[in-house]
């Protein structure tokens, strides 16, 4: 069993900055995939970024591209996601998520994959 905790949410002005943080306890991280995602008020959850277990290969959704990177530490059983350049519609709850075995790149966009998940941290960005 997993368990997964994020931090870092908070308020920030559009052009700011956050670096979330998912701490994992239970079970090391490092032979899991790890992804971020998030869920605007009305709207259906969505992939952020993914990140392989050696940290190698991440993977972006094409509205974070350039702004916001994914990085992991495996020897404190951390994943990360810097954003940078933050927009209004960044605004949404953040989680983060684990899975143990991925078969292709398209896996890694796929939240239906994750079995673990952790409870979620609040991004407000305003204008």
């Amino acid at each position: 069993q997993v368990q997964l905790v994020e931090s870092g949410g908070g308020s920030v002005q559009a052009g700011g900055s956050l670096r979330l943080s998912c701490a994992a306890s239970g079970r090391t991280l490092s032979t899991y995939a790890m992804g971020w995602f998030r869920q605007a008020p009305g709207k259906e959850r969505e992939f952020v970024a993914a990140i392989n277990w050696s940290g190698s290969r991440t993977y972006y959704a094409d509205s974070v591209k350039g702004r916001f990177t994914i990085s992991r530490d495996n020897a404190k059983n951390t994943v990360y996601l810097q954003m940078n350049s933050l927009k209004p519609e960044d605004t949404a709850v953040y989680y983060c998520a684990a899975r143990l075995r991925t078969y292709s790149s398209s896996d890694y966009y796929a939240g239906n994959g994750y079995g673990y998940w952790g409870q979620g941290t609040q991004v407000t960005v305003s204008s």
